[in-house]
């Protein structure tokens, strides 16, 4: 079957991008399609697979996304700008309520981050903090700022559903390894987590955050826009930075912008970024890839995100500032209160330029 597909991607989070209003597709031939494009060594490789789908009385569109294992995702925030793009410029509107797999995002073309970087705001939520709905099956509704021993190591987490479910763990500073083997031991839980989780290791920066994240389905990702996301409001929540207040959030692949609601509504402004359009061929029956043709490429809008990647990102808050599991010292507020520390956060650094 010959695909039309546009390259793309949401703070270093890279997607083939198909529109398939039309396409009337088995899942399982999806998950085939998702694994075969996304494949790291094929043609065409990314974090997994996004569909532009057709809407209903409640919404514009909708967006899929099939992770690299050609599992599906409850959501994906970086892709779902993507997706929005596209879907935008297919209706010729601006703004939409976005159907997901279980939630509706709403997403707007918004100001760009930098020039040349297309940007949307998108607001998820709202954020759960109730955990027999993964399940996770701990004897407790909620986790918040708490060891779990099952997944062997002695990090404090807080569990929570974007709904899409993420551990997130503060920490001084992120140590890849030891991601790397909690966030396999959450894909490893068994029945006490059957259905896994997003483990996110974060740091406090100047101005924002800092978040490494193991994904459900692709492994260690450079970006994770719901991981950034519920990093936001576990942040919140727990009292390193305060709600209502914009912030930004870096990871490996780039940057978003985000605060959050004491609701649980979070909000992110990020890129939308096409590298190059064109089509492929994809064997369902073989998951073979032959004949891609590049029709596009999208030079400037690539090097302004690059530009904008490139910059320098917010330091670490000082060693004297923080305890060894990377909460603000000396005190740590009740959650909900989330007073500010302009000691050492600067709450109203702006956006980086691009230079």
């Amino acid at each position: 079957m010959r695909l039309s597909l546009i390259k793309c991607h949401g703070s270093g989070n890279d997607f083939p991008m198909l529109d398939a209003r039309g396409v009337r597709f088995d899942d399982d031939v999806w998950a085939v399609v998702a694994v075969t494009l996304a494949d790291r060594a094929g043609p065409v490789g990314g974090d997994g697979l996004l569909l532009l789908t057709a809407g209903d009385r409640d919404h514009a569109f909708g967006m899929r996304m099939f992770n690299a294992d050609g599992s599906e995702a409850e959501l994906c925030l970086n892709g779902l700008r993507c997706v929005a793009r596209l879907g935008f410029e297919r209706h010729g509107i601006d703004a939409a309520a976005i159907r997901c797999k279980a939630s509706t995002v709403a997403a707007a073309h918004a100001p760009d981050l930098a020039p040349g970087v297309y940007t949307v705001r998108e607001v998820a939520g709202p954020a759960s903090l109730d955990v027999t709905g993964w399940p996770m099956n701990i004897g407790s509704v909620e986790h918040v700022d708490a060891p779990l021993p099952r997944l062997g190591s002695p990090r404090a987490f807080t569990a929570i559903a974007m709904p899409n479910p993420h551990l997130v763990a503060f920490v001084a500073a992120v140590d890849e390894a030891e991601l790397v083997a909690v966030g396999e031991a959450a894909q490893d839980a068994g029945s006490w987590m059957p259905n896994r989780a997003n483990v996110s290791f974060v740091e406090l920066r100047e101005g924002g955050l800092y978040v490494r994240t193991f994904e459900r389905g692709v492994g260690l990702t450079d970006s994770c826009g719901s991981a950034m996301a519920a990093s936001t409001y576990a942040a919140c929540l727990t009292g390193r930075i305060e709600y209502d207040r914009e912030i930004t959030v870096w990871n490996k692949g780039g940057l978003v912008r985000a605060s959050a609601e004491i609701g649980g509504e979070v909000t992110l402004s990020g890129n939308a970024t096409c590298e190059w359009e064109g089509s492929v061929d994809v064997d369902a029956a073989t998951g073979a890839v032959s004949d891609i043709q590049v029709e596009r490429r999208f030079e400037g809008e690539a090097a302004a995100w690059t530009a904008l990647r490139d910059s320098t990102p917010g330091a670490l808050v000082t060693s004297e500032a923080l305890t060894e599991d990377g909460a603000a010292a000396p005190t740590q507020p009740q959650a909900g209160t989330a007073p500010r520390r302009d000691g050492n956060i600067s709450w109203d650094s702006p956006v980086i330029s691009a230079g």
